[in-house]
């Protein structure tokens, strides 16, 4: 089946997160992504746990290889001349050069946007920094943790009356920064193929990760009230929340949003001697009450069965997975998310699929993540029409490395 951008050709030079789940997606749909590294600073998450076998290696992080399926690997030392050349050259023919530097990074390494453009004017870059290009901000550093506080996502999570526990980096890197940065870039793309003029994207990953806190910002922009920390607890709905079950760290997650799921639910579970629960507010009220009611009873379950029986009856309810059910989960199974590829040094691995099918294309991964420079040669060959001893030289001068 054909890729929807296989005629794209991307000179990334992202890292860590955001910026490489990006450019991830980029390649799972054909376009030729190629990844510029260096040996002599690493990406940080080819050396971040977890490691295939427990086995440190710049070419065995599992979290890396999700981050960068399907692309290219090339290493260039763009602090020598000829590096720098060769870097320039690539972006020439491409479509599309993507960083998520602070601000100024990449015009101290000679490829801002304003030098890219003079050589290629219908180039798209796309940049990605913590606050964006301009404003008192624009040189904090940060990750998805440091994003999170700031927009106020952190704030609102954990226990009432305990300390913000955050979600690591688990929504600006993984959720709103990388499917914004992707629509911008596509946009910028037809853009391009249109009037042949390119452009400079802007992404301020502060900003994309206020998409998810909206609600909250709206209670204090009419009610002027702040949300705090609830939980897993529902302002308007009762129960909502997590409830054990049968064996070591098992629960489920139950969450009734009228009164006739209540009744559902009470049927179900034989807790019908509860009729001062029956409507939504005197609920609200006895939330803790409710809670504990519910615990005693489904701990005696089966976390699945109970799971099952509950959407049979149509009461939203789900297993509270770990890294081992969400790997053998039928449905998942069953639409192909999980792709098995032959890693050059890792073996057979697991890489995520994208969460969309297109009736007529292909969306998922088509190789394993690169080792570290495993297409130098070939991109020197193909692209850059150098010979074999050209790219020795280039080597032994450090320039590929």
């Amino acid at each position: 089946m054909k890729k929807l951008l296989s005629n794209v050709r991307v000179i990334d030079f992202s890292w860590i997160g955001a910026g490489s789940y990006t450019t991830k997606i980029l390649a799972d749909l054909g376009a030729d992504v190629i990844k510029i590294e260096s040996s002599q600073r690493l990406d940080t998450l080819r050396v971040t746990k977890p490691f295939k076998d427990g086995k440190p290696g710049v070419n065995r992080s599992g979290y890396f290889a999700d981050r960068n399926s399907s692309k290219r690997s090339v290493t260039l030392n763009l602090k020598t001349v000829r590096g720098l050349e060769l870097a320039k050259r690539l972006i020439v023919d491409a479509h599309l050069v993507t960083n998520n530097f602070t601000p100024g990074v990449m015009e101290k390494l000679g490829l801002g946007y304003d030098t890219l453009k003079a050589l290629a004017p219908r180039l798209i870059f796309a940049a990605m920094s913590m606050q964006g290009a301009a404003g008192p901000a624009k040189n904090d550093l940060g990750y998805g943790l440091t994003i999170a506080a700031l927009t106020g996502l952190q704030h609102m999570t954990g226990l009432p009356d305990r300390q913000p526990a955050g979600t690591g980096t688990n929504y600006p890197d993984h959720i709103p920064n990388p499917g914004h940065g992707a629509f911008a870039i596509l946009a910028a793309l037809r853009h391009q193929r249109r009037t042949g003029q390119g452009q400079f994207i802007d992404l301020a990953q502060m900003e994309s990760t206020l998409a998810m806190v909206g609600p909250s910002l709206m209670n204090f922009l009419v009610n002027d009230s702040i949300d705090g920390r609830r939980g897993n607890a529902h302002p308007g709905r009762a129960p909502s929340g997590v409830y054990p079950c049968a064996g070591k760290d098992r629960w489920i997650t139950i969450e009734i949003s009228d009164d006739a799921q209540w009744q559902t639910l009470t049927h179900v579970l034989g807790m019908q001697d509860y009729p001062e629960w029956n409507d939504v507010e005197d609920r609200l009220n006895q939330r803790e009450a409710i809670d504990a009611a519910l615990s005693a009873v489904t701990s005696s379950y089966d976390m699945m069965q109970l799971a099952t029986t509950l959407q049979n009856a149509g009461v939203a309810a789900g297993p509270v997975y770990d890294a081992r059910d969400v790997m053998i989960d039928p449905q998942l199974k069953q639409r192909g998310h999980w792709v098995t590829m032959n890693h050059p040094e890792m073996g057979p691995s697991t890489y995520n699929s994208a969460p969309y099918r297109f009736s007529g294309a292909q969306s998922e991964p088509t190789s394993p993540a690169p080792l570290l420079g495993q297409h130098t040669d070939e991109v020197c060959h193909d692209l850059l029409g150098l010979d074999d001893t050209e790219i020795a030289v280039l080597y032994a001068d450090g320039v590929l490395s």
